[in-house]
């Protein structure tokens, strides 16, 4: 169920699994920035565009690794479960299968909308199935700008799965959205705090409720 050709390396499938099994926080000022429902949130600031990015380790119960990276990869159920969502689609350019996502932000008063190319492998590491997906913004003339709707040029996404050894999943995700504005830290932990948990949940439900479960 790989993705079409998105121009990323072995290397980079190969680091996200590495970091699955064993984080990466050291030689870098990573703060700890709340735990919520067997996850924990991590975040370190951009040198580069002063922005953060984020890593998250844990696991999610009840929700077995096929199935969450089905789910997570499932862009039209993503708009029957996730209330975030305006608009969602994939579109075939040139060969490449390019995703459209805009996402409600009411909090930032415009919603922000991504055009993103994602890669999906299933890999074997020392006997245990891990599933990758990496996802990575471009530009691309078929999708331009929208008025009233602030575009994310600079994202970047990765996400390992594999079994926590019984019925649920041993999760890594790393992600950078550089949202173009700057959200006072106070006001992040307040979403975090009220967005997170109810997130897991539904993305739980979803699992439960997927109608390709096996």
């Amino acid at each position: 169920m790989a993705g079409a050709v998105s121009g990323f390396s072995e290397e980079q499938f190969w680091e996200a699994c590495a970091e699955l099994k064993q984080p990466v926080l050291a030689g870098a000022d990573w703060e700890l920035l709340m735990e919520a429902l067997g996850l924990r949130f991590y975040r370190l600031r951009d040198q580069d565009t002063r922005v953060y990015k984020y890593k998250v380790f844990g696991t999610l119960k009840n929700c077995p690794p096929a199935l969450l990276t089905d789910v997570y990869m499932d862009l039209d159920y993503r708009k029957q479960w996730d209330q975030n969502v305006e608009e969602l689609y994939e579109r075939e350019c040139n060969g490449q299968t390019v995703v459209y996502w805009q996402v409600k932000c009411p909090m930032l008063k415009s919603n922000r909308d991504y055009v993103y190319v994602r890669e999906r492998r299933d890999l074997d590491v020392e006997g245990r199935k891990v599933f990758v997906v990496l996802a990575q913004s471009i530009s691309h003339s078929q999708f331009p700008e929208r008025s009233g709707v602030v575009r994310v040029t600079q994202c970047e996404h990765r996400l390992a799965i594999t079994s926590d050894g019984r019925n649920g999943s041993k999760v890594f995700m790393y992600y950078f959205d550089n949202l173009r504005v700057q959200i006072p830290t106070w006001l992040l932990k307040r979403a975090l705090k009220n967005g997170v948990p109810e997130f897991l949940n539904n993305l739980e439900k979803a699992c439960r409720n997927y109608p390709r479960r096996y």
